[in-house]
């Protein structure tokens, strides 16, 4: 499975829209709690990337030493 945020959101997006198709009420909830689920993951993995960006700068001058 890919760890990518975007691939993260189209889920949600695909649950959402499978949510809105949804005649039974169990359904409807079942796709839009996955669709949260798919953005929380994407959340995740945003801030991931935004730390892991923010300290490979730092740690740059001692990968470079070694």
């Amino acid at each position: 499975m890919s760890n990518d945020a975007a691939f993260f959101r189209r889920q949600a997006d695909t649950q959402r829209v499978e949510a809105s198709a949804a005649t039974l009420d169990n359904v409807r909830e079942r796709c839009e709690r996955a669709a949260a689920s798919w953005d929380a993951m994407a959340v995740r993995a945003e801030r991931t990337d935004k730390l892991r960006a923010d300290r490979l700068p730092a740690a740059a001058p001692s990968l470079l030493a070694e």
